[in-house]
């Protein structure tokens, strides 16, 4: 199962990084194109405006799994430390109450827009909020996971390699 989670999140940080090379070469492409020939890619400008969006969502997911949202565990370590378990607890609980949300809204919105078609690519206008659909689920799992296991969270936040 270790193994499998890892190479998950490796082919997660690897599409991460295909989609900001293509978003970068769009980008530059079009500003070429409008610059030195005097017309461009209107396609260009959507599919870049998407790559962002997904780039986001799936980046908050790594944060999250790594453990490098911003937080202040050094108040709770220091004034409570005898809360600590507790706290921990309750701010996964936290996570996973609005990763839930996320899930419902972005779940709601998509179906709502997959009939809407982009003029310029002809692709539905449900894949900007199916971004949500998707990080919403990891996020439910790795609150889960971190409620089930506690010291997995503590262990992310120092080495980055626990699922």
């Amino acid at each position: 199962m270790g193994r499998l989670l890892s190479f998950l999140w490796t082919w997660i940080d690897i599409m991460m990084a295909i989609l900001m090379a293509a978003m970068i070469a769009l980008v530059f492409t079009n500003v070429v194109m409008r610059y030195g020939f005097s017309s461009g890619l209107r396609v260009s400008v959507e599919l870049s405006r998407l790559a962002f969006v997904w780039i986001v969502m799936i980046g908050a997911v790594s944060a999250l799994k790594r453990g490098e949202h911003l937080g202040m565990p050094e108040v709770a370590e220091k004034y409570f430390p005898r809360w600590l378990p507790w706290l921990n607890r309750l701010s996964w609980l936290v996570v996973l109450g609005t990763s839930m949300m996320l899930v419902i809204g972005s779940w709601r919105v998509t179906v709502s827009n997959w009939v809407n078609i982009s003029p310029l690519t002809g692709l539905p206008l449900g894949l900007f909020y199916l971004s949500g659909v998707v990080s919403g689920v990891a996020m439910v799992v790795i609150a889960i996971m971190r409620l089930v296991n506690p010291a997995s969270g503590q262990l992310a936040r120092h080495d980055g390699d626990v699922a």
